[in-house]
């Protein structure tokens, strides 16, 4: 069968955005999301804001911007956001997109490739594969590289991104995976389980415009050593999770 006889062409896209306190940013995030020439359905995860961000998007609601908003009565963590996304997701592929500014939606049908052409289950955007990016703050990159090269170990990938936002997943396939992080640790435990589930995993450059703390950027330090700990829970403790969770992805 000829490659492009085994395209998807049209995978419609589901992305989940996790907002706390994003008044600032959020209009103009989901306003370049919709500018993507993809096929997509906009979930955002208001996580109990204070702000004005909750006001923000029923207006945005009114104007098309999302497609489904779920409210969190209680901030419970991007982890804990992202989940509820998952759940009423309905597209073929899922995608985090921080409503934060710091990556462009324009990567994300370059992304979306190697699942459109089924040689992936999951791809991510690796900010350190040659992308533009902003400089900013080493001790962030070699906390990455580090907590990189640890879960690496663990799961035999090699991975140059642990802690990017853009994972691009298989529907279908992250619905099964028993996820249960409520925080940062998110990232370290999908990874896990598409290692668990023996995913073929796929990295793209991306760009990135990350923002300093002045700017609301919320990850400290305190979320890396917690990474560290996650690392271990979810590479060394596997759940029994769903009936055929761990079978190959197909």
């Amino acid at each position: 069968m000829r490659r492009e006889e085994r395209r998807s062409p049209n995978l419609r896209l589901s992305v989940i955005v996790p907002a706390y306190n994003e008044a600032a940013t959020i209009e103009i995030a989901l306003r370049r999301i919709r500018e993507v020439s993809l096929r997509l359905e906009v979930i955002v995860v208001n996580d109990a804001s204070t702000d004005g961000t909750r006001e923000i998007l029923e207006q945005l609601v009114e104007k098309r911007l999302i497609d489904q908003v779920i409210h969190h009565e209680k901030n419970r963590g991007k982890g804990a956001a992202i989940r509820s996304g998952i759940a009423v997701a309905t597209g073929d592929v899922v995608v985090v997109q921080d409503a934060d500014l710091e990556y462009d939606p324009q990567d994300l049908p370059a992304l979306l490739l190697p699942i459109r052409s089924r040689q992936a289950d999951a791809v991510y955007g690796s900010r350190f594969q040659g992308g533009p990016h902003r400089v900013l703050y080493f001790w962030h990159y070699v906390g990455n590289r580090v907590l990189t090269l640890l879960s690496n170990m663990f799961t035999n990938l090699n991975l140059t991104d642990l802690e990017t936002c853009y994972k691009l997943v298989r529907t279908d396939l992250i619905k099964r995976l028993p996820l249960s992080s409520n925080r940062f640790g998110f990232e370290v435990e999908i990874t896990a389980r598409l290692a668990q589930t023996r995913a073929r995993i796929w990295e793209i450059p991306i760009s990135y415009s990350g923002r300093t703390y002045a700017e609301g950027k919320k990850i400290t330090w305190r979320d890396g050593v917690a990474a560290l700990f996650h690392i271990l829970r979810y590479n060394l403790f596997v759940p029994g999770g769903p009936p055929g969770w761990r079978s190959p992805a197909k």
